[in-house]
């Protein structure tokens, strides 16, 4: 791995696959650049990096519950603006 993080090794898809299976991330995640982002914009993906931990585990029927009742939510803080 230090070698890749390095960038001394090339890897194959199957193992960028393992990679992203094992760290339990998007792959975009892994391209990420940080360097030329603002703390705001930092902590809102953090925010909703967390958000996705959360929900990755649960049912497609959960995850559907969840969204709708997000949906209430953000009509309900929408209607107060």
């Amino acid at each position: 791995m230090g070698g890749v993080e390095r960038g001394e090794r090339n890897i194959s898809l199957e193992t960028l696959e393992k990679v992203v299976t094992a760290l339990q991330v998007s792959p975009i995640e892994l391209f990420r650049d940080e360097l030329d982002v603002d703390d705001d914009t930092k902590a809102h993906r953090k925010a909703i990096d967390k958000h996705m931990s959360m929900i990755s585990s649960r049912s497609t029927e959960e995850i559907e519950m969840i969204s709708k009742i997000n949906w209430d939510i953000f009509t309900a803080i929408d209607s107060k603006r």
